[in-house]
């Protein structure tokens, strides 16, 4: 069964192109996010060969002091080459929190784009899970995944409401937080992702090939074989994609 990996930093491990070979070796249907409309024009002619690595095109909140009108002339002017949208979002967490006016300006920005063109997206969301929610219903944008969701368990339920996905990684899976989060995730809204290389396993940084751990852990969360969850996954990410597009862009 075709694994994926729906939010990775290709770009920033020491030697992407050993990652994107990787990945294209076993299959692995990886979104290959970046952190700004630069970072994605420097990636794009190293991967346009790789059919498994899908890059995405973002604006990270957390570099919100880039977010220059030069970063969203880009960012406007690459949406069209891109059917993958990511990282975005929203980081009010003390590390993100001085920059909040910036990043929801930002944010808005992305999308209004967005709601006129369905986008795969991959979006952050830490401490700022309502405002997030809020903002993509107020733009009707809808379907997109929660990458690494911390928030409160108990939005879970709003977020599936609307639509939206959760992506679990090998983080996730290894904290009492991360795993009751989990259990309150619709087995039909879960997809994987490593966020590598910013997560460890076993004091090495994860890559896309780490994604079968997360579905050993949900097999035993959702009591069913590992070829089940499996594809059950899959079935998930077809759905998101058919969503999206049939002839979706690299």
């Amino acid at each position: 069964m075709k694994l994926h990996d729906t939010h990775c930093h290709i770009d920033l491990y020491e030697d992407p192109l050993v990652i994107a070979r990787q990945v294209e070796r076993e299959r692995i249907f990886t979104i290959a996010v970046t952190n700004l409309p630069t970072a994605y024009a420097e990636a794009l002619p190293h991967v346009k060969s790789f059919r498994q690595v899908h890059l995405a095109l973002g604006l990270h909140p957390l570099l919100a002091q880039h977010h220059t009108q030069k970063q969203k002339s880009l960012f406007r002017q690459y949406l069209s080459e891109t059917s993958y949208i990511g990282e975005i979002g929203l980081d009010f967490s003390r590390e993100g929190i001085d920059t909040k006016e910036t990043q929801v300006a930002s944010f808005r920005f992305v999308l209004e784009l967005l709601s006129k063109h369905k986008k795969i997206v991959t979006l952050h969301s830490r401490r700022a899970e309502k405002e997030v929610l809020t903002l993509l219903g107020e733009y009707t944008v809808s379907p997109v995944i929660f990458h690494w969701y911390s928030g409160s368990a108990s939005l879970i339920e709003k977020i599936v409401e609307a639509g939206h996905y959760l992506s679990v990684n090998p983080s996730m899976i290894s904290g009492q937080s991360g795993q009751t989060i989990i259990r309150r995730i619709p087995q039909d809204r879960v997809l994987l992702e490593t966020d590598g290389p910013f997560v460890k396993l076993k004091n090495r940084q994860v890559t896309p090939l780490d994604t079968p751990a997360i579905c050993e852990h949900l097999s035993l969360v959702w009591n069913m074989t590992i070829a089940d969850v499996e594809k059950n996954l899959q079935e998930n990410l077809e759905r998101l994609l058919r969503w999206s597009n049939d002839n979706l862009t690299k």
